[in-house]
């Protein structure tokens, strides 16, 4: 069914024979559940991954309850579905929280229903967690045992603070080897930003930018060389995404469809690939902390304010939109900007 799952095919079955819950027969055209909760979310411009996580648990939603539509259904039934995630699958606070959203955008944006329910139900309190850091020499030993791209990669998210999806989405344009920056298009939140380039990266990332020139001028000579736009840019500028300079920087392997129109294009690398790399190299490295791709990024930000930085200028870098986001790294500092020694060592 128009290249779906067989997940979705059994809920958007289901949609099909119920859609006509007041009691009057489905037209033919009727849309069906999951197609219109996909395009609600391209008309609201929400990014690919949400799109399928919220598609996750709406389908999740469905089939908890009987597969019963959900139009049927009220607040207790949301607030048994949220509670079992809890109890019985022992979900983190976020991830319920997502399983919410996700529930309330189909009553609110697909349904178009506004129960009084909706505005009881009580999301549930993500207690404060220190971030994992690394230091200096935890993480020169974890970059030692990478080499390559992969040492590019991890130089970035150390060396610039990105966040992983950030480093894989990097386009050649987004690259200023004269200023030494990096510009983030479309971050968390859909903000754009911009952060240090570290000199130490310029010559691998210059080698990186020429191995994409020679494969994408081997793509271009087969027929293919097309790269995914974001938002409507595909359509005013024709062109672009056949040029150099809106190619991944890190590309993946092999060619693939794009969801969203059926083309076959070249996407950037699976973050899967990252974090099993950065894993391996911290075992390698005899490093004993959870380490993960996010792990470099606090530890450049408490890094910098061991340095002296500035906490504004590292909000910036970090792309937060509250400074009490990044205040959270003056806690796991071994001595902050006020010089804090413990008595013992005194």
């Amino acid at each position: 069914i128009l290249g779906i799952s067989g997940k979705e095919a059994v809920v958007m079955e289901y949609d099909h024979m119920h859609a006509g819950v007041s009691g009057e027969a489905p037209a033919p055209t009727t849309p069906r559940l999951l197609d219109d909760v996909r395009a609600r979310m391209r008309l609201k411009h929400y990014s690919l991954r949400t799109e399928q996580a919220y598609l996750y648990w709406i389908r999740r939603y469905i089939r908890a309850n009987g597969l019963r539509h959900p139009r049927t259904l009220d607040g207790k039934v949301v607030e048994t579905f949220l509670t079992r995630l809890a109890t019985d699958d022992h979900v983190a606070p976020s991830t319920q929280n997502q399983a919410l959203s996700a529930i309330l955008f189909l009553y609110r944006e697909v349904l178009a229903l506004k129960l009084p329910w909706m505005e009881d139900v009580v999301r549930a309190k993500r207690a404060p967690r220190l971030p994992v850091v690394l230091s200096r020499a935890e993480a020169e030993r974890l970059l030692e045992q990478l080499a390559g791209r992969d040492w590019l990669m991890a130089g970035l998210l150390y060396g610039s603070g990105l966040r992983l999806m950030e480093c894989l989405r990097l386009r050649i344009k987004d690259v200023d080897f004269e200023r030494n920056e990096i510009t983030i298009r479309n971050g968390k939140g859909g903000k754009d930003r911009r952060t240090v380039l570290p000199s130490r990266l310029s010559p691998a990332l210059r080698l990186q930018v020429d191995v994409v020139r020679a494969l994408h001028a081997e793509e271009l000579s087969r027929g293919f060389g097309e790269v995914a736009l974001p938002h409507a840019l595909a359509r005013k500028y024709p062109g672009a995404g056949r040029s150099l300079g809106w190619q991944y920087l890190f590309p993946a392997s092999r060619r693939g469809v794009d969801p969203r129109d059926g083309r076959t294009k070249r996407h950037h690398l699976d973050e899967n690939v990252v974090q099993r790399l950065v894993r391996r190299a911290a075992t390698l490295a005899a490093i004993d902390k959870p380490v993960t791709p996010h792990t470099l990024r606090h530890s450049f930000a408490t890094h910098l304010l061991e340095a002296g930085a500035d906490i504004r200028t590292i909000q910036e870098l970090l792309g937060h939109k509250d400074v009490s986001t990044t205040q959270i790294y003056t806690h796991v500092l071994n001595r902050g900007p006020g010089g804090v020694l413990s008595p013992l060592d005194r």
